[in-house]
């Protein structure tokens, strides 16, 4: 029986990229190597057997922390139900999903009528169904040491792109023309909202003809 290790699944509205303010189921699986400096959910990296909680504590958590639980996917299917959750978009997002083959979930909730996405940092091979929406953040040269692949940049259905600094700027320019993406849309997303990386997310959208993600959910204060 496959099973995925869960943080967390809530109901909120999705806020980054193309399907921002659409409302979403959010499963947050356990487990990142990549190791991003800026990442906002760093209580997901490890997968310490002394964290593995009943699916029960998981559902509980009041805050965020590195407590998981194993889940079926019979058992995340009866949650949402149980739970009276309305959103028909499932966004299966990490630490770093792509660790685990999403297929047979993505086509357990694609065969109920839900749209599903997958956010991932492209830097593991993307298994999931044909209909499943990815969005690829490529992470360069984190301290995880892992590379950006081919296939999984090709599998994007969408780029979005966290920055701070014209560096960022300029290490995604590089992967696109190192993958040979042309058409696909790319999202700019200020790292930590800060002034100086919006208005720098700003100006390099209208110079290129991107798209600017800014996070909807943080302004707006929810998860």
């Amino acid at each position: 029986m496959i099973q995925y290790k869960i943080n967390e699944l809530f109901e909120t509205i999705q806020g980054e990229g193309s399907f921002t303010g659409q409302p979403s189921i959010f499963i947050r699986l356990q487990g990142c190597p990549v190791a991003c400096s800026w990442c906002d959910t760093k209580h997901t990296w490890e997968i310490e057997l002394g964290d593995e909680v009943t699916p029960e504590e998981v559902l509980a958590k009041s805050q965020e922390t590195s407590q998981w639980a194993n889940f079926s996917i019979e058992e995340i299917l009866a949650l949402v139900s149980e739970r009276g959750y309305q959103a028909k978009h499932i966004v299966i997002t990490g630490g770093e999903p792509c660790m685990v083959d999403l297929m047979p979930l993505c086509s357990a909730f694609e065969d109920l009528g839900y749209s599903t996405q997958v956010e991932t940092s492209g830097t593991f091979s993307i298994q999931v169904s044909t209909k499943c929406w990815v969005t690829v953040s490529p992470k360069v040269n984190m301290r995880g040491g892992y590379p950006i692949i081919h296939s999984a940049m090709l599998r994007a259905n969408e780029i979005k792109h966290p920055i701070a600094t014209q560096q960022h700027v300029d290490d995604l320019k590089a992967l696109l023309v190192e993958h040979e993406i042309k058409n696909t849309p790319i999202y700019l997303q200020p790292i930590s909202q800060k002034a100086r990386a919006t208005e720098l997310a700003i100006e390099t959208c209208i110079a290129n003809n991107w798209r600017l993600s800014v996070q909807v959910h943080k302004y707006l204060g929810i998860e």
